[in-house]
């Protein structure tokens, strides 16, 4: 052992002491000793970003939850069978969006392989379902605000998951493909975030413009329902753009990227979330329990007036309202419906006569000359003499 060594021993041995003490990451104020680096954006009290947006999503899935119940113990007690069968179809939608609230804690935690693989495939998947919902509830007010007949559930059904499982096999393709490249690592940037979200932006497009034809048409107590979903994408495209530009440019360009990736994103979800429960939900819940009002819409039993007449025209129409109710002109002395106003007819119309069989009454002898060339008359006048 060289002795010249001896002085810097206790040199070295404070430095590697400093080396250890920099390797052990010091927890955030809030956290405890014991818990995982990934996870201190949930409890850091110096960065409370995080908290508030635990918190919000927290109420978020206890609120959906809530109205998952509210809804399936309502169903009974809705009396219009055409509202009764969007049921499903909103079931669905909620269950999308308990699982956004729910991906919102995918954000807050710190990227790594495990809430990689999460990020990469829940977004897109869950926001298809939801905005497939939307999109299938829009097909059927476009038919009932102009037939009053909408489609029936399994058809409804069978749209929301063919056009979920788009984005499905678009995102598995990616994580496939991502894996292979990078040696089964989950990588992802911005950029191909936002690309892996192209379908979904399709979705929010075609729901968002189909949208607005609903209020044509009329049935106009479907309007309403239309109305819903069109705020509830506008504000959603809102939302949408300002987190991809952020994501995308504005991060970038402040040089808060990646710090503030995280943040973006976990807020586009909860507002996104709240979104779909404020502005479609609760009004949905409010009309599907309404009972139908008679002005809203033309009785949807009742056929045209115009397919009454049809090819006969309107003397025809009048000859057929006449036979039907000839018994009640005559018995109750009812104006006949040709001396109405609405028809082109004569209006010193007199109702016929009745004919019976003649009976010996006493009459006078004096018969003028004009009533003996009524042959009826004759043939009453002859029975009376005799």
């Amino acid at each position: 052992m060289n002795w010249r060594m001896i002085p810097t021993l206790p040199l070295l041995l404070l430095l590697s002491a400093l080396d250890r003490g920099c390797a052990q990451v010091t927890p955030p104020r809030g956290c405890g000793s014991n818990l995982l680096a990934v996870y201190y954006n949930l409890c850091d009290l110096d960065n409370v970003w995080g908290i508030v947006l635990e918190a919000v999503a927290a109420v978020g899935i206890i609120s959906t939850l809530i109205l998952i119940v509210v809804l399936l113990g309502i169903t009974p007690f809705i009396t219009d069978r055409r509202k009764k069968a969007c049921v499903p179809v909103q079931c669905i939608f909620l269950l999308g969006t308990l699982g956004i609230f729910g991906l919102t804690f995918a954000f807050i935690i710190k990227l790594d392989q495990k809430t990689c693989y999460t990020r990469v495939f829940l977004w897109g998947v869950l926001f298809a379902i939801c905005f497939s919902c939307l999109l299938a509830h829009v097909w059927r007010l476009l038919r009932l605000v102009r037939s009053g007949k909408g489609p029936q559930v399994c058809h409804m059904l069978l749209l929301v998951l063919s056009l979920a499982l788009v984005q499905v096999i678009i995102a598995i393709e990616y994580l496939v493909l991502t894996s292979v490249r990078f040696g089964n690592l989950c990588v992802y940037n911005p950029r191909d975030f936002t690309m892996l979200l192209i379908y979904v932006l399709f979705l929010m497009a075609l729901t968002f413009i189909l949208s607005m034809f609903t209020f044509c048409g009329q049935y106009r107590k479907w309007k309403k329902h239309g109305a819903h979903i069109f705020i509830t994408m506008l504000f959603s495209i809102a939302i949408w753009v300002v987190w991809i530009v952020m994501l995308v440019r504005g991060n970038v360009e402040l040089n808060k990227s990646p710090q503030w990736d995280d943040p973006t994103l976990s807020i586009a979800l909860v507002s996104n979330g709240w979104v779909f429960i404020i502005f479609y939900i609760i009004p949905e819940f409010r009309h599907i329990t309404c009972p139908a009002k008679p002005e809203d819409e033309p009785a949807e039993n009742a056929t045209p007036y115009h397919q009454h007449l049809g090819a006969k025209g309107v003397d025809n129409q009048v000859f057929f309202l006449e036979e039907s109710r000839d018994h009640v002109n005559l018995d109750n002395n009812v104006p006949s419906p040709r001396n109405s106003n609405h028809f082109p007819m004569d209006n010193h119309y007199v109702a016929p006569q009745e004919f019976s069989i003649p009976r010996p009454q006493t009459r006078p002898n004096y018969y003028p000359t004009p009533l003996l060339q009524d042959p009826y008359l004759v043939h009453q006048n002859r029975q009376t003499t005799f």
